[in-house]
This record gives structure tokens, C-alpha cells and sequence, in this order.
């Protein structure tokens, strides 16, 4: 790791564009080390639906149908989320080729509604949301990977968080040493992800163009759940298809990779997600479906026999898929906002031979393995779970905002305006049902996201700062550019 930006560009310019290990190149603009446009089209579909397909289609994809009341409409509202988050994606898509910085969220919200908003946003991000997403996931990947091992035996939970902590560092350590093999990996884990999923749906398709249509059209028929209610689906519909967004500074043709990009991944997962409910449905009843654990072993089993104990690698599979592709794009927000001066700068070093962020790759680690080791962290994702929605609201009501504000930025994808009103709505619905639904916990979250203006003010807003503070910064500066230099 470069001792100092200063450092790295004096060695850049003393070796001119220097190529690495791994084939990357140092990029220079204005004397500045730079990361190299690595994601093609392949990679960013790749990053897209490798973080959006997890492991809830294949453990418990009931939340719509418990919350719907039947087969029926809860199909009827997975196709309609995929329209919504289409609607959003596109938005996401517009505002990626018109600011080609990477930084996602933080990067758009800064634009439209200056530092402070964006602070909060990254205060948020990195103290609470984005740790405890990395450390529900990997717990997924390590209760799973273990799973055919000790079958028909429970896990011992010391052996879940082993596991965990292993998967984890893995993928730390995959993407701090080179960014070519990280989006390799993400494309061959998005395969097996897409492979697990043909898997269901091809034999379920089978069943029912064999004419074993009776149960699954008795239950789109007959099953109804009389307390049905709409509180409940912002905790099913998910938006994860903005990572691409993260990484514009990095893709190749952004104007339009990223457009692309995005509507391939849509259409793929939602044609997908659809498909594996109905293949679910040949084989089991809603009730069934409700009382199951893990849906996708409970379908294999009954139509595959003993190849039902491949289901839970590939689940593990998915969840890896997701934690590297997580990690790859939540790197680049940190290293942004370092950039723009809201984080140390270590954060916005780049490893002189890797090329890679390499601070900002790490910055999540000891967080998300304190997490893992001591925090709750599902009422944590509780607490947090509607803030999601309400910045990505703002970040799409931004999008509406700039059009009046700077309408003579250029903009080389541009998508109807009702798209992006349509989305905004349905965002903040979203934050009214948590409202609604779950006061208190809404409230707690809400309160730890305000924790962000005291630390703006402290942290970033005053030009003189405490000289404990400074030190202090300084110091722990120097510490993770001596760890990063020792094990490199």
C-alpha cells in the first residue's frame, strides 16, 4: 500500500502507465492514481444479479404470499415488484451516466443535496446498515456451506461462525488483491446462482406441462389468507440492483454498459424469481410453502431424490456471490468519500501493484466480525431496514430534482419522468408502512441515522479541529498503512 497519495504518484509517474500482475493498469489524470475501467458489460450484469439473487428465493420466498393472502396475487406482486424496481433501476441508470463517479448513493445524494445529507447517509451506511446486511448474509453462507456435512444433525452454532468468519475474510481478501480475479469469481458465482435456480425451474416447468396442474391450480384458487394485509411487503420487496452504480468510475462505456446492464440483470431476475415461485407451486401447497424452513431443499427432495443435498452448496454459493459483490462496490462509496474528504484519507490510497482500494476494502471488516461475534444483528437490520428506503427515495427524488436544477447537465440515458415519480412514491409508501407497521424500531433507527449530524459537525464541518482528533486520525491512519504494507 502507498505510504501516502503523494508517494503513489510519484512512483507512477516515475514508471509511467505500470502494469500489473493481474493485467490491470495504473490510470493517471492530472497526476493522479487512478482504478482502471475493468467492468464490461459480462462484469456488471455479473455484479447486478450476482448481489441481488441471495439466499431468500431458495430458503423462504413467502413473505408475499404470506402477506398477500393468495398464490395468485402474491405471483401478481413479484412481477409488479420487478416492474417498480425496473422503474428505479432505470432511474439509478440515468443518474449513472450523467455523474460518472463512483460512490452510488453518497455520490447523487452529494450532488443534489449537498455534504450534509450525503454524510448522514455514509454515517448510516457505515456504522449500522451496511456491517449488518455483510454479517446476516455470511452467517447464511456459513450455516449452508456446513449443512451437508452434518446433515441430518444440527450445526453446532461455534462452527456456523468459524465458517462465517472464513468465508468472510476470504472475500476481504479476494478483493484487496486484485480486482480481474474478484470479478472473474463474481461472474463464475452469478452461473452457479442462475444454474441453482434452472435447476428448480426446469423440473418444476417439466411438472407442470406434464399436466401435474391440479394441486398447484387448487391452490391458486382456493387459498386465502383472511388477514391479508399490505404492512408487511416492504420487508419483501428489495432494491439491490444499484451496486453497478458504485463502480462507474470503473466501467467500461458507462453511457452504455450501465443501461444495459441493468435491464438484462432486471429482466433476467425477475423472469427468474416468477418462475421458481411457480416451480415451487407444482410440487407444494401454499401451506406447505409457508411451513417450510428452507423451500429449495424441501422442493429438491421431492423431485430430486438425493441430489436435494447440492441444494444447500449452492445456496452457500449465492450468499458468497453476494458477500464479493457487496464488498467489491461498498469499497468504492468509501473510497469516494474519502476522496471528497468525509473519511480518512487512507481510505482513498490504492495499492501501488494490486490496484486495488485497499483501506477501503477493509474498513468494513472489523465491524461487520464484531457484528458477527457479539451484536444482534437482526434487530439491528430492523432498526435500519426502512432508511434503505427513505435514501433511495431522496437519491430518486434528486434524480427529479437536478432535472429542474441543472437541466443542461448532459445526460446520455434518460428515462420518462413517470418512471422516476412512480418509483419515488412507491419509496417513501415504503417508509410510511414502516412508520405504520413497526413505530418503535422505525424510531430507533431513525434516531441512530441522526447521530450523523453531531458527527458532520465534529468530524467534518469545522475547519479546526480538536488536535486530540487529529492525532488521532493520524495515528490510526498509520497503523492500517503499516498493517496493509506488512501482509501485501
Amino acid at each position: 500500500m502507498t505510504g501516502s497519495s503523494a508517494s503513489a504518484h510519484r512512483e507512477t509517474a516515475a514508471n509511467g502507465h505500470k502494469a500489473s500482475s493481474n493485467g490491470t493498469e495504473l490510470k493517471r489524470e492530472d497526476g493522479k492514481v487512478e482504478l482502471g475501467k475493468k467492468v464490461t458489460l459480462l462484469r456488471g450484469i455479473s455484479i447486478i444479479i450476482g448481489t441481488i439473487i441471495g439466499a431468500g428465493i431458495f430458503i423462504s420466498p413467502k413473505g408475499i404470499l404470506k402477506h398477500s393472502g393468495s398464490v395468485g396475487v402474491s405471483l401478481l406482486v413479484w412481477i409488479a415488484c420487478g416492474v417498480l424496481s425496473l422503474f428505479g433501476a432505470l432511474s439509478y441508470a440515468e443518474l449513472g451516466t450523467c455523474m460518472k463517479k463512483s460512490g452510488g448513493h453518497y455520490t447523487y445524494i452529494m450532488e443534489a443535496f449537498g455534504p450534509q445529507m450525503a454524510f448522514i447517509r455514509l454515517w448510516a451506511d457505515l456504522i449500522a446498515i451496511r456491517p449488518a446486511g455483510m454479517a446476516v448474509i455470511s452467517l447464511a453462507f456459513g450455516q449452508y456451506i456446513l449443512e451437508p456435512l452434518f446433515m441430518p444433525c444440527g450445526i453446532p452454532p461455534l462452527a456456523v461462525k468459524l465458517a462465517t468468519a472464513i468465508g468472510l475474510t476470504s472475500v476481504m481478501y479476494l478483493n484487496s488483491m486484485s480486482v480481474t480475479w474478484t470479478a472473474r469469481i463474481q461472474i463464475f458465482l452469478t452461473v452457479s446462482k442462475l444454474l441453482a435456480i434452472a435447476i428448480i425451474i426446469v423440473p418444476g416447468m417439466y411438472q407442470l406441462f406434464k399436466g401435474i396442474i391440479s394441486d398447484t391450480s387448487l391452490a391458486l384458487h382456493t387459498y386465502h389468507h383472511q388477514n391479508s394485509e399490505c404492512s408487511g411487503l416492504h420487508t419483501v420487496f428489495s432494491c439491490t440492483w444499484f451496486y453497478l452504480n458504485f463502480v462507474t468510475e470503473e466501467v467500461d462505456n458507462p453511457a452504455r454498459t450501465v443501461p444495459l446492464a441493468i435491464c438484462i440483470s432486471m429482466a433476467i431476475v425477475t423472469s427468474c424469481y416468477v418462475l421458481t415461485n411457480v416451480a415451487y407451486y407444482t410440487v407444494m401447497s401454499a401451506e406447505e410453502l409457508l411451513a417450510s424452513s428452507a423451500v429449495a431443499v424441501t422442493f429438491a427432495e421431492r423431485l430430486l431424490g438425493n441430489f436435494s443435498i447440492a441444494v444447500p452448496v449452492f445456496v452457500a454459493l449465492s450468499c458468497y456471490g453476494t458477500m464479493n459483490g457487496c464488498v467489491f462496490a461498498l469499497s468504492r462509496m468509501f473510497y469516494v468519500a474519502s476522496r471528497e474528504g468525509q473519511l480518512p484519507e487512507v481510505l482513498s490510497m490504492i495499492h501501488v501493484r494490486r490496484h486495488t482500494p485497499l483501506a477501503a476494502v477493509l474498513i468494513m471488516y472489523p465491524m461487520t466480525m464484531l457484528q458477527l461475534l457479539v451484536g444482534d444483528i437482526y434487530s439491528l437490520l430492523n432498526f435500519m431496514s426502512f432508511l434503505r428506503w427513505l435514501f433511495i427515495g431522496v437519491v430518486v427524488l434528486g434524480l427529479i430534482y437536478l432535472r429542474y436544477t441543472k437541466p443542461d447537465l448532459p445526460r446520455p440515458f434518460k428515462v420518462p419522468l413517470f418512471f422516476p415519480v412512480v418509483f419515488c412514491i412507491t419509496c417513501f409508501f415504503m417508509v410510511f408502512l414502516s412508520l405504520y407497521s413497526d413505530p418503535v424500531n422505525t424510531g430507533i433507527g431513525f434516531a441512530i441515522s441522526l447521530t450523523g449530524i453531531p458527527a458532520y459537525y465534529i468530524f467534518i464541518y469545522f475547519n479546526h479541529r480538536p488536535k486530540w482528533l487529529q492525532r488521532t486520525l493520524g495515528n490510526t491512519s498509520l497503523m492500517i498503512c503499516s498493517v496493509v504494507v506488512k501482509f501485501t
